[in-house]
């Protein structure tokens, strides 16, 4: 059984303060996470993130055979759903922060970190007004971009204190620069929400800091090959081979591919020819392809012939626990965690 004095009281108080945060992080704060979880996706070991032509870690994950891992969907500045995740206690008793420390269990995050959705419409209409001001006030800004940029903060600690165990994926909110181009695609549902994000970091951040948040969504992977599944933000448009993944970078079509695919948009066979190109024959008949990105109704939604699994879910707080030993049981392991705990407005000072 695992400790609770296997996480360390400063990063469970470090991530606790995150998840309860009221104000947006100081620059220096933000800066020195942002370096160093920089820092950590360079360096990462090429037998986890195969090296890519400029011998940079590429976009492909290939995790731990032996662990089981858990699943999360897109956070969308919930930092309520990563703290409820890391508090599952799972069969051995050990909490699933515990467990990832403890070396016996590994985390995904499928991405879409910034951006909080509907139940915060709200917010991002009176942030609008904001904006259209030049945020000469900003109180609803200010409190997207205190949950937002909090789960900025918690998934960048996370993957510093476990950087063999935590994996961070890109989405396709992933585009600070609200750039068209490099796979990305500006982005704006319930405002501007791409480009208000980045005038507010313009106008209380700095360039430098922006640069620091770029640079991190461009060192974050595509696609991750556990034992029974292949786990990408969004169902693959068409079939992406090994060596386009990991030469991601300069490839518009393999980012945006991953990260922007709508329903119904996928070539056909896109899922299976996945799951037979980069699975063991003998796993690929009955594994699966997770992710997110399209919201589902209930905990999951089935595609592509029922091999391909959609988990996100903005109103309630889900997360799949995946097995190393057998292939995933739908209705036992995508589960539902704590009643969301996100304020449907945001934060209050």
């Amino acid at each position: 059984m695992s400790e609770p004095q296997r996480v360390p009281p400063s990063l469970r108080e470090q991530l606790d303060g995150y998840r309860s945060a009221r104000t947006v992080p100081s620059p220096s704060a933000l800066d020195e996470a942002l370096r160093t979880v920089n820092s950590v996706l360079a360096s990462e070991h090429e037998t986890i993130r195969p090296l890519d032509r400029f011998r940079e870690p590429g976009g492909l994950v290939v995790l731990d055979r032996d662990l089981p891992t858990v699943l999360l969907p897109d956070i969308h500045a919930r930092p309520g759903l990563i703290w409820a995740a890391l508090s599952y206690v799972l069969p051995d008793s050990a909490t699933v922060l515990e467990g990832i420390l403890a070396g016996s269990i590994q985390l995904v995050c499928l991405g879409d970190y910034l951006h909080g959705e509907g139940r915060v419409r709200e917010r991002w209409r009176r942030a609008l007004t904001e904006f259209s001001d030049g945020f000469a006030l900003h109180e609803a800004m200010d409190g997207e971009m205190t949950e937002g940029l909090a789960v900025l903060m918690m998934i960048a600690a996370l993957k510093s204190a476990a950087p063999t165990r935590i994996h961070l994926l890109k989405g396709n909110h992933e585009n600070i620069a609200n750039e068209t181009g490099a796979g990305n695609r500006p982005f704006g549902k319930y405002a501007y929400e791409g480009a208000m994000v980045l005038e507010y970091l313009r106008l209380f951040y700095t360039e430098q800091l922006i640069a620091r948040v770029s640079e991190f969504e461009k060192r974050l992977p595509l696609l991750a090959i556990g034992p029974h599944y292949l786990i990408s933000h969004a169902e693959p448009a068409r079939f992406f081979s090994r060596e386009e993944v990991i030469e991601y970078r300069g490839r518009d079509e393999v980012i945006y591919g991953l990260t922007w695919t709508d329903n119904d948009q996928a070539e056909t066979d896109a899922v299976d020819r996945m799951l037979e190109h980069y699975l063991d024959p003998s796993e690929a008949p009955t594994a699966f392809h997770f992710g997110g990105h399209r919201a589902v109704r209930g905990r999951y939604s089935l595609r592509a012939g029922g091999r391909y699994v959609q988990i996100h879910n903005p109103s309630r707080y889900i997360m799949a626990l995946l097995a190393a030993d057998r292939t995933a049981e739908l209705t036992r392991d995508v589960i539902e965690l704590s009643a969301p705990e996100d304020a449907n407005d945001g934060p209050t000072a």
